[in-house]
């Protein structure tokens, strides 16, 4: 088991890469610390979990929400009493030309990816700093890194992201912290249920292998680093 006696914490945990990346890391031996609004498909997840022999623990919050990301760091480590990684897998997205797009979507999107992942980061990083270890993954996308027609508010949400990792990953890569992107192509998730006419969904990745490109990051000896993984479906489709 690659993350034997770890605890990772994964926000949007409740479904599509969020939750594939808690049932990975959990069946790899971490203790998993779920979080996202729903509570119902969070129990789901826990009971899967725990039905495998894993543990998981259910913190509810909106973690672009300030208290809510502190509040989720609190009770994990309160729990089981460290935090080796943190996964944010939180996220939104609004397609369309950016001559009809609305300020709501833009905003929404910001908080969504670039708010929430600086306040879980924030979050987080005291007690791993403490510790001299830990990784942070964060779930970007591929817009981030190729231009996509449609995508340009979706695109800059994202790229700040990236903007925010790479950043971070400097400032602690001498500290005992890892930060790491992962930027995936599209992904056959519940995302694509509310946008109209998605691309082909049976041409795009499929959650697990998301995860598992998380694991690879998570799972690096200590002497290693992952800086950024780009991971695109082999039929193309972003």
């Amino acid at each position: 088991m690659r993350l034997a006696g770890q605890t990772a914490l994964v926000s949007g945990a409740s479904r599509g890469i969020g939750r594939a990346i808690a049932l990975a890391f959990a069946r790899e031996g971490a203790r998993v610390a779920l979080l996202a609004r729903g509570r119902a498909d969070l129990d789901r997840v826990a009971g899967t979990i725990e039905a495998a022999g894993g543990t998981a623990l259910v913190v509810l919050g909106d973690v672009a929400e300030e208290d809510a990301a502190t509040h989720a760091v609190e009770v994990t480590l309160a729990r089981f009493g460290r935090l080796d990684c943190l996964v944010t897998a939180q996220g939104a997205g609004t397609f369309g030309p950016l001559e009809t797009s609305r300020l709501a979507d833009w905003d929404a999107m910001l908080r969504a990816n670039l708010t929430a992942t600086y306040l879980m980061c924030r979050a987080a990083l005291p007690s791993m700093l403490a510790a001299g270890r830990g990784t942070i993954v964060s779930v970007v996308s591929l817009a981030a890194v190729r231009a996509i027609p449609g995508c340009a508010a979706y695109t800059a949400s994202k790229a700040g992201v990236l903007g925010l990792v790479r950043g971070l990953a400097a400032d602690v890569r001498g500290r005992g912290v890892r930060v790491a992107a992962l930027c995936p192509g599209a992904v056959d998730t519940p995302f694509w249920d509310g946008i109209p006419n998605p691309p082909d969904r049976g041409r795009m990745l499929r959650p697990e292998a998301v995860a598992e490109a998380a694991l690879l990051i998570a799972a690096q000896p200590p002497g290693a680093f992952v800086e950024e993984i780009v991971l695109a479906p082999t039929p193309g489709v972003l």
